[in-house]
């Protein structure tokens, strides 16, 4: 039995420290966008619109299908949701 310990179950579960950067900021990103929808009320269709995409997309988004988006898509829907970015940059441990 291994008894690794990982901070994040995206460094368990990808293959590389690269891709776990990727699917963690991709994790962020739709989880604020979903919480964003959710606690402004708007309906799919009006995130949809909002976002510049199309309601399947948002539903996507709201079922977490993280395969399905890149970290381009993601931060132009941030942006178009009136939200900023801030991004920090530390040494890895």
């Amino acid at each position: 039995m291994n008894n690794e310990q990982f901070s994040s179950v995206w460094d368990a579960i990808e293959n590389t420290p690269e891709e776990a950067e990727n699917m963690k900021l991709r994790s962020t990103l739709m989880m604020v966008l979903k919480d964003h929808i959710t606690r402004t009320g708007l309906s799919q269709a009006q995130a949809a619109k909002l976002f510049g995409v199309t309601q399947p997309r948002i539903s996507d988004l709201m079922r977490g299908k993280i395969n399905l988006f890149g970290l381009d898509a993601l931060v132009n829907m941030t942006a178009s949701a009136g939200l900023h970015i801030e991004m920090r940059v530390s040494e890895a441990a």
